[in-house]
């Protein structure tokens, strides 16, 4: 989970961030932070709707290369 303090920091900035929620590019989310409390996150997109989303998927800056959630759970199963 993201902490408040990166979220404070993304919304300071007004960066477009990335929220992934799955294996699939076209599901992601992208936006700005607006606002969150201890299990979601308030996300403005560019045609100003707002999605609530929950604080446990992958928050990254839009301008960097997507975070494949699947690959990282295949990575941590072939290291147990």
């Amino acid at each position: 989970m993201i902490d408040d303090e990166q979220l404070n920091a993304y919304r300071i900035s007004g960066e477009k961030v990335r929220v992934v929620r799955d294996g699939l590019k076209e599901n992601d989310i992208r936006g700005i932070v607006v606002a969150w409390d201890d299990t979601h996150v308030l996300i403005r997109r560019p045609n100003r709707n707002v999605v609530k989303l929950d604080r446990n998927y992958i928050i990254q800056p839009s301008k960097e290369e997507r975070i494949d959630p699947l690959a990282s759970l295949d990575e941590l199963k072939s290291e147990n």
